[in-house]
């Protein structure tokens, strides 16, 4: 069992959260939002650098929290902004002077490890997902691999969000097991009139989700195509670079009048709440956050299972886990949900049990302060010494 640790209790220490994107607020945005809210609250100084000058930093600072926005911190591989963000980052990284940097997505990763490493702060990185998975990998997925490779020593400590994400760690020799610490996401409870009712009929579906990949979108509107003759509607949450071919789709299924585009959206959980089944199709995950969201509102859940999905939704108990990409099985898998109230209303009751009992947020905040605190006390080794590690594993000591 993960140890746990109160954050109120101890040293109050200097708390660096770093990730790439303020663009969208996805599940690693919310994490570092409400964790970096928990941990301020309980008294420690929190900072988080973030690149761009999106909708993120806005939400950040309603929740009282401080934001250092990185200009030429981009997802985008760009050498010369690399380079300026590096410096960006390096220097307002020396003026909070933290304790600790945990750092969030890929490019935050890699920066942060390089720069924790040069500063000799302890460097905690958080894998919300790999870039790359199981199996044949592509050309951009080796080079994300490499990059993971070369830069994982550098970190202190690996906080995987499933234990999924810590074996493919493993698999393509990131770090060994014992630089990896799991702690699921979780997400702080919310009001009685946020609750969802799933009998309620005809259902309506709901998918929260950037339209871009590895989302998966497309595969769900195919298989609607195949119910047309059952009473449904469906709301799409998102927006991105593919609603072109979402829109598409949703013309040459025949479903225009029976799928709403809602955009990006801030009032998800009352989107949730007035749904009565939640749908995540996508080709790769971590653990994603918008299933705890479903969960938590009482929602069963249909979804991809791959990546860390499976130690969230159990399948037949708190909702249904399909292949990627397969219609057939996502369509078969819908029929009876869209069909019986009372097996929704089962799945969904169940679903918000389980996220009660496994994925309350206090215990999630003291989870992950104990990694935190545990990180900052070891230090951070020199470069020779992170690198003799990882040649002679069982040595750092």
């Amino acid at each position: 069992m993960t140890p746990e640790r109160d954050p109120a209790v101890g040293p109050r220490r200097r708390v660096a959260f770093v990730i790439t994107r303020s663009d969208s607020i996805g599940g690693a945005q919310l994490h570092v939002l409400e964790l970096a809210r928990a941990l301020g609250q309980a008294g420690h100084a929190v900072a988080v650098f973030v690149g761009g000058d999106g909708p993120f930093i806005s939400r950040l600072r309603e929740a009282g929290v401080s934001v250092w926005p990185i200009p030429d911190l981009v997802r985008e591989i760009d050498p010369a902004a690399e380079l300026r963000g590096l410096a960006q980052l390096r220097t307002a990284l020396r003026a909070f002077n933290p304790d600790l940097i945990t750092a969030h997505s890929t490019k935050a990763g890699w920066l942060a490890r390089v720069i924790g490493t040069a500063m000799r702060i302890p460097v905690l990185f958080t894998v919300h997902g790999w870039l790359f998975t199981s199996g044949k990998l592509s050309a951009r997925q080796q080079v994300a691999r490499l990059a993971e490779c070369s830069t994982g020593p550098l970190a202190d400590r690996l906080m995987a969000v499933s234990e999924h994400d810590k074996q493919i760690g493993i698999e393509h020799g990131v770090a060994r097991a014992s630089a990896f610490s799991v702690v699921h996401n979780s997400l702080p409870d919310n009001a009685d009139s946020l609750r969802a009712d799933p009998s309620r009929s005809p259902p309506r579906l709901v998918m929260v989700a950037r339209f871009d990949y590895p989302k998966d979108p497309i595969t769900l509107i195919h298989a609607l195509g195949q119910l047309r003759e059952l009473a449904w509607t469906c709301e799409l949450i998102g927006d991105g670079p593919d609603r072109p071919k979402v829109e598409a789709a949703m013309r040459e299924a025949g479903l225009a009048s029976r799928i709403e585009l809602l955009g990006t959206r801030d009032d998800v959980p009352q989107r949730l709440a007035a749904a009565q089944v939640f749908l995540l199709l996508s080709m790769r995950e971590g653990f994603p956050i918008s299933i705890l969201e479903a969960m938590r509102a009482g929602l069963p859940v249909v979804a991809s299972d791959v990546g860390g999905i499976a130690e969230a939704v159990i399948d037949g108990e708190t909702g249904k886990l399909v292949p990627p990409a397969a219609v057939p099985e996502l369509a078969a898998a819908l029929a009876p949900l869209i069909t019986q109230p009372e097996l929704r209303q089962r799945l969904g009751a169940a679903g918000r049990a389980r996220f009660v009992a496994e994925f309350g947020f206090e215990t999630h905040v003291r989870r992950a302060w104990a990694v935190y605190a545990e990180v900052i006390e070891q230090g951070s080794k020199s470069l020779p010494a992170k690198l003799w590690s990882r040649l002679m594993p069982g040595t750092e000591n």
